[in-house]
Formats: C-alpha cells, sequence, structure tokens
C-alpha cells in the first residue's frame, strides 16, 4: 500500500524498507567486499616487493591473492593503476638504480641480481621507465648521504 513515498519506502508484501536503510546496509556490504579485495591486493603486492627478485608471473599471485589470474590482473591494475607485470618492472628499476648509485657492481651484475633474466631486457625497461640508460643513470647519479626515505621518494620512476 504506497503512501506517496515512493522514492523512500518499498513494499514487499508485508514489510516495509525504507530505501535509504537498505542501501547503507548495502553500502556496508559493499565496503567489506572492497576492503577485502584491497587486502588481497595488498598482499600480493607485498609479496612482489620481498620476492621482487624472484621469478614472479601472474598465476603465483592470483594464488596469494586467492583470485582468478583474470580477476587478479585486472584487480590490481584498478586498484594500483598499472599492471602487476609493470609494477614488478618497476620496483625492479627502482631496486636497480640504488644499486648502480650505491655500488660498484656492473650493470649485468645488477641485471641479474634485481631479477631481469637478460642484460638487453634489463636496459630497455631501465630506459623506458628512467629515461635514461643504466650506464647514463650511473654516470649522472651522485651517491649522497641523504636518509634512503627521501632517495626513494625522490628518486622513484614513474609509472
Amino acid at each position: 500500500m504506497p503512501t506517496g513515498r515512493a522514492e523512500l519506502v518499498e513494499y514487499r508484501g508485508d514489510v516495509t524498507v525504507d530505501r535509504a536503510h537498505r542501501n547503507h546496509q548495502l553500502a556496508g556490504v559493499v565496503g567489506r567486499a572492497a576492503e577485502q579485495t584491497n587486502r588481497r591486493m595488498l598482499r600480493a603486492r607485498d609479496a612482489m616487493d620481498r620476492a621482487y627478485a624472484q621469478p614472479l608471473d601472474v598465476p603465483a599471485l592470483a594464488r596469494i591473492a586467492h583470485v582468478s589470474e583474470a580477476h587478479f590482473s585486472r584487480i590490481f591494475r584498478a586498484t594500483f593503476g598499472e599492471t602487476p607485470h609493470r609494477y614488478l618492472q618497476r620496483r625492479r628499476v627502482e631496486r636497480a638504480m640504488f644499486l648502480l648509485r650505491e655500488t660498484g657492481l656492473s650493470a649485468t651484475d645488477i641485471c641479474f641480481k634485481v631479477g631481469f633474466e637478460s642484460p638487453g631486457t634489463f636496459s630497455r625497461t631501465f630506459r623506458d621507465i628512467v629515461g635514461r640508460s643504466p650506464r647514463a643513470y650511473r654516470k649522472e647519479a651522485v651517491a649522497t648521504d641523504v636518509p634512503t626515505c627521501f632517495t626513494m621518494a625522490w628518486m622513484r620512476p614513474s609509472a
């Protein structure tokens, strides 16, 4: 029996449900689901941060996040703004930048140390992300006694 409040009240048999209350309940359910999804994606990203030098693939990361491979790639990109592969590449390049600045290791040694499988792929990916070759970066970069957190924020390559 409508009372003229069609936009606020929905009738289901004998039960009157206030739409605002129902929407609030649905928002809580959606909020919890989104929070759970974000936690799963963070779990996978943390695993990538810890094991960036290891061979990681989408199926392994999807298992960590407890979702399917296709869903993992789609949700990871929606959550963090880049694909899992690109995030891992950028993470490896960040570490390579540190090693180029702070150590005397060769670019080839650094390439394998941060998880790239070939020097060519490393050099091309480094140039795509940083804008210079590893060799040029090393020549221009100067190690300084600045706290690492500032260096990481300042030198972080853009996505």
